[in-house]
């Protein structure tokens, strides 16, 4: 391979020889060293005039080994190049000195750049503004060198003087940027000097500036900290969108006073409206949720802006505003957040909105919220929701009949009005889920005789005329559905089937059903879109069929507390009797091809006895106890957000000895208004204790990992980072010898879903001395990986390579996961959806179930979502849902089901559902690996 390179390096064809570099640095990347190579390049390559190969000669002279590896001094014939290069920075073509100077800010050795320093500063002169912004970028890489400051030594003022007269903003960058890195103090004063003219340089040059200005201020200087914060203030009405978000960010990091916070949100939310990409939207968000977890009496005035953002059809954007503000509620702006979420609901109701079920759905979780922290505003709104009982889309009906449900309760006030209201868009509902809550509303709120009645009628007419099938002898079937006079735009949809009577005759047995014809001539009292409950129990939902019967019961045995005349209240009852009847019946026939369940044929027969004999213990049960139960599930739900709510806040860390300092009691002569309150702002922080505590040295040094052992010429230990997605690896390398290790290099690799960033460099270990390494790798997903490796170097008198095998480094799935919260209904409609299961059994010497559960939560960092009054009581057996959400956005589901034996010990299945199957085979295993051990 080397001698077909070195032919094609030697001919005259211009394209072979651009194949030929190519794969030439092809395999000094992966790891050749070519040495007979670099005389044929030379002679051959350096001199063409072809632009394409001068830039793959300096992608050549960049990676190969420039050093000698026994001596590690510069190889002599290094020398030759440094002509070559001296000519290509006095070229007359622009591109040739540009891409030269370029190369020359990744050369590391000062015996090849010292005879080139004369050529790069004469090139800080030159008319065209490219060949000085790379002359300023060489001069800065230079300059940075470990003896830079000898080659260049006037470096800084060169610099300076450059960046005085330059007009070229990305010049002015590069030479802003390297005072920054070099001379600090001279990019200082010419910020301060130009203060009054930020706001009129490049967004290049404001960029650097802003940068320049959260270097300085992480150690402030509080007389020129007013002056940053002004410069910072003057960019935030920048045209460049880029350097308007960076200033606001530098803002709330400089200064937590209300002012700054509030030009900080007022330019986040401006970029929210102004922004068409959704992505730059997520991340402004993301800012503003920042800043109201610190600043939330600021963020509460910017609530309507924040609100606008709601126009982008995105429903991730729609979702994170949503969570927003129902963060910032107050009492001032709740009615303002309500009608903003009123017209939103009505525009969903427009058939050309995407995906406009979904996003109706959110809104109306968004108005549950804050109608429950805020009775006073659920009359404004609930009636408009009823509107939406029928909607085609289930969870969003689902969503606003748990919202009646809850509000109903809650305000007693608006009972009459909801129930009346229910009553008259009952026979809108199509949904079994919806209909079984309506019908558990009307039992329970019915409470006058009016409503009680109209509840009843109701339940008739949406079940139709009795019995639900009939059977002829004659073997004709009778539309039991079709009443006397033909209803317009409406089909029958009948079956029939022959059954064999008792007597041994033949029969056919049939059942019929109204369907309404797509027509706006239909009636919405008309009997083909009243009769839903007589549909889904022909359909074969026999839940849905205990739950009327339940309901009626109920509506029954409060009409004869309320109906003073027991003739009617007998007749009421022996109508609720002939419907369950009539139920019972169509779930023992044949027609359906599946029975009525054992349990729905129990509690069906359950209310009929309790018409038949009705005790007032019993009464009192149906009547009243199912609501107190309903009162205290709230109770509970409220009292664990609130919880929730105290876990979330900041804990304070603050020493008694620690120093306050009042500014305001000092001379206010010369500080503005905004460093005023900057002043109030920390010292109000000092004296509350409102800090984060720093991660305890215990915690740090479980974290790190032997790599090596102790007897290896070569010891290692890494301490590992995990910060979403990156693995940072701190390792440190030490010789343990006499020697002098040459050539020494951390060879990593990954399995599973995890990348290395970069490869790690060859060092020179002095004998007995460390070197602290570090490796960034990447993760994909939430899998558990492992990270392997070795370390190899040389000697002096050992010529062959040595290699130290490290230990494996086993990335753990609970470092990307942690708990969270999501609704019940959420939650199965989760666990419905995702496909990867993995089911564990139980193997374990707990023997208590509650302890065992306590153990799971706490060995996998996930929320136990089962209430704590649901676990109370000894039975013998736990049921309960774990919920937690991975920083990738994966949903994590556990339920455990355990059960104790007769001999004490604990059986049962912990099953694992997620979308992708990495999370559920990687929990999996922590879980099997967690289970045996005790509660400590």
């Amino acid at each position: 391979m080397a001698n077909e390179i070195k032919a094609d390096l030697e001919g005259s064809d211009v394209a072979a020889k651009v194949d030929a570099m190519k794969r030439a640095i092809m395999l000094l990347l992966n790891g050749e060293t070519l040495p007979q190579l670099f005389i044929t390049v030379v002679r051959y390559v350096l001199p063409s005039e072809d632009h394409t190969i001068q830039k793959l000669l300096l992608l050549y002279l960049e990676i190969v080994d420039k050093r000698d590896a026994a001596s590690g001094k510069v190889l002599a014939e290094m020398i030759l190049i440094c002509q070559n290069l001296r000519n290509n920075l006095q070229h007359p073509n622009e591109y040739i000195r540009g891409v030269t100077l370029r190369f020359l800010c990744r050369l590391n050795e000062p015996e090849l750049l010292e005879p080139l320093v004369p050529s790069i500063l004469a090139n800080l002169e030159h008319r065209h503004h490219f060949i000085r912004r790379h002359a300023l970028s060489a001069i800065s890489a230079i300059y940075r060198l470990p003896h830079g400051d000898q080659l260049i030594p006037d470096a800084p003022d060169l610099v300076e003087r450059a960046l005085a007269g330059e007009q070229d903003a990305s010049a002015r960058r590069n030479a802003f940027l390297m005072l920054c890195a070099c001379a600090q103090e001279r990019a200082v004063t010419y910020l301060l000097t130009n203060a009054e003219r930020v706001a009129e340089w490049p967004d290049l040059l404001q960029m650097a500036a802003v940068d320049l200005i959260r270097k300085v201020c992480r150690s402030p200087n509080r007389a020129d900290k007013g002056r940053y914060i002004k410069i910072i203030i003057s960019l935030l009405s920048a045209p460049n969108s880029a350097v308007v978000y960076e200033s606001a960010g530098a803002l709330v990091s400089l200064s937590s006073a209300p002012t700054a916070v509030r030009a900080a949100a007022n330019t986040y939310c401006q970029l929210l409206s102004s922004q068409s990409d959704n992505n730059v939207k997520l991340i402004v968000l993301d800012r503003l949720h920042e800043l109201r977890a610190s600043h939330r009496d600021v963020m509460v005035d910017v609530v309507m802006d924040v609100l606008r953002a709601l126009s982008s059809p995105n429903v991730d954007v729609r979702r994170k505003v949503l969570d927003l503000v129902l963060d910032l509620l107050s009492p001032r702006n709740v009615e303002e957040v309500v009608m903003c979420l009123k017209k939103e609901v009505v525009k969903t109701q427009a058939g050309d909105l995407e995906k406009g079920g979904e996003y109706r759905q959110m809104l109306v979780q968004a108005i549950h919220s804050c109608a429950v922290e805020y009775p006073e505003v659920a009359g404004s709104v609930v009636h408009l929701l009823m509107d939406f009982l029928g909607d085609t889309n289930v969870a969003a009906a689902v969503d606003v009949v748990l919202f009646v449900r809850e509000i109903i309760e809650t305000n007693p006030k608006l009972r009459v009005s909801m129930i009346q209201r229910l009553i008259d868009t009952f026979y809108q509902i199509r949904a079994s889920r919806v209909c079984s809550c309506a019908l558990w509303i009307l039992g329970e709120y019915s409470l006058s005789l009016s409503e009680v009645e109209s509840a009843i009628s109701t339940i008739k007419q949406c079940l139709g005329d009795l019995p639900f099938y009939t059977v002829s002898e004659e073997g004709e079937s009778t539309d039991t559905s079709k009443p006397a006079q033909s209803i317009v735009n409406s089909v029958t949809v009948s079956s029939r089937r022959p059954v064999v009577l008792a007597d041994g005759t033949y029969a056919t047995q049939s059942a019929a059903t109204e369907t309404a014809i797509s027509s706006p001539a239909v009636a919405p009292g008309s009997l083909s879109s009243t009769q839903n409950l007589r549909s889904l129990i022909l359909s074969g939902d026999f839940f849905l069929a205990a739950v009327v019967a339940c309901t009626l019961t109920k509506l029954v045995l409060r009409l004869e507390e309320v109906q003073p005349s027991k003739v009617e209240a007998n007749q009421a009852s022996t109508g609720a009797l002939l419907i369950m009847v009539s139920i019972l019946q169509l779930g023992q026939s044949s027609y359906l091809p599946h029975p009525i369940d054992n349990d729905s044929y129990d509690r069906i027969v359950l209310c009929v006895r309790l018409l038949c004999n009705t005790g007032d213990d019993v009464r009192k049960v149906w009547l009243q106890s199912c609501r107190q139960s309903f009162t205290k599930m709230l109770a509970e739900k409220q009292f664990r957000e609130t919880e929730e709510m105290k876990a979330k806040a900041q804990i304070s860390h603050a020493q008694p000895d620690d120093l306050i300092d009042f500014y305001h009691l000092k001379s206010r002569r010369g500080m503005s208004q905004l460093e005023l309150e900057d002043a109030v702002q920390d010292d109000l922080k000092a004296a509350t204790g409102e800090f984060t505590k720093d991660a305890d040295d215990a915690n740090r040094l479980n974290r790190i990992l032997q790599l090596t052992g102790f007897s290896d010429p070569v010891y290692a230990e890494a301490y590992v980072t995990v910060h979403h997605y990156d693995i940072v690896l701190d390792v440190t390398v030490i010789n343990r010898t006499k020697e002098t290790l040459q050539n020494l290099c951390l060879e990593l690799a990954t399995m599973g879903d995890l990348k290395l960033v970069d490869r790690p460099q060859n060092y020179t270990l002095a004998p007995e001395s460390s070197k602290q390494i570090r490796a960034n790798i990447k993760v994909s997903s939430t899998e558990t990986g492992v990270i392997f490796g070795n370390i190899v170097y040389e000697t002096s008198n050992v010529m062959e390579r040595s290699v130290v095998v490290l230990n494996d480094i086993h990335i753990d799935i609970m470092d990307y996961i942690s708990p969270a919260t999501c609704a019940d209904v959420a939650f199965r409609n989760m666990w419905a959806e995702f496909e990867w299961e993995n089911k564990v059994a139980v193997n374990t010497v707990i023997q208590d179930e509650k302890e065992f559960l306590d153990h799971i939560i706490k060995s996998t960092n996930m929320k136990c979502l089962t209430p704590p009054s649901v676990l109370d009581g000894e039975c013998g057996f736990i049921a309960a849902n774990l919920y937690a959400k991975s920083v990738f956005g994966e949903d994590a589901l556990v339920n455990i089901s355990v059960e104790k034996q007769a001999d004490g010990k604990l059986s049962g299945y912990i099953r694992i559902r997620s979308k992708t199957q990495g999370i559920a085979l990687s929990l999996g295993d922590k879980i099997t690996l967690k289970q045996k051990g005790g509660s400590s």
